[in-house]
């Protein structure tokens, strides 16, 4: 897969996704899908497309390691979320490994863990354009870029430069939260066409966000 990266602020440039490795490529998308969106799931299924990745797993949170804690419902419902947005979706799965752990959820424990369970296999960490900027504060950040290759995302009104090494891969902007989708519903307004119709149906039928 040959990429050109002539700097670490300069966006990708793929030539072929011909495959020149037997190990496994896997993009890991971390969040507290609160809820899952459409956004969320433009970025992994592009990522994955044009990384050529073999898969991208949504990893969601059980304790986002916040200085400013952030509500959040029950890791079940954002789970069966999860499930539902993906079903059926070719090449995105779920990594729930750091459900399973609980606790806080620093990545640097987390990547850890996955690449010792498969060492077989190489990760790509997804992020946004507005978390790049954050990496000198990340927990262990200097022995993270040694476990995982970062993937940064654009997005709208953040224009993101580091000093750490980040492939950068261009997707269509879409300004959607989480928080955005939370507001319309506790407003009384149905975030048509912002998350997937079997979401917003499981949304409904618990009562949530209400």
């Amino acid at each position: 897969m040959p990429i050109e990266l002539l700097t670490p602020f300069t966006k990708v440039e793929l030539e072929t996704t011909e495959k020149t490795t037997n190990r496994r490529q896997v993009g890991i998308l971390g969040g507290n899908f609160n809820p899952v969106h459409n956004a969320h799931l433009v970025v992994a299924d592009q990522v994955r497309q044009q990384l050529g990745l073999d898969a991208v797993y949504l990893m969601p949170e059980y304790q986002p390691p916040h200085v400013d804690k952030k509500e959040t419902i029950d890791e079940t419902h954002r789970l069966e979320m999860l499930k539902r947005a993906i079903a059926g979706v070719e090449g995105l799965g779920i990594e729930t490994i750091e459900l399973e752990r609980q606790g806080i959820s620093y990545t640097y424990d987390t990547m850890k863990l996955l690449t010792e369970k498969n060492p077989e296999t190489d990760y790509y960490f997804i992020i946004g354009g507005d978390m790049v900027e954050y990496l000198p504060k990340w927990h262990r950040i200097d022995e993270l870029v040694n476990l995982v290759q970062f993937v940064g995302v654009q997005r709208p009104r953040y224009k993101a430069g580091t000093s750490y090494p980040v492939i950068w891969v261009d997707v269509p902007l879409m300004d959607i939260s989480s928080s955005m989708v939370r507001d319309f519903i506790k407003k009384g307004r149905t975030p048509n066409y912002l998350l997937p119709h079997e979401v917003l149906d499981y949304i409904e039928e618990e009562g949530l966000y209400r």
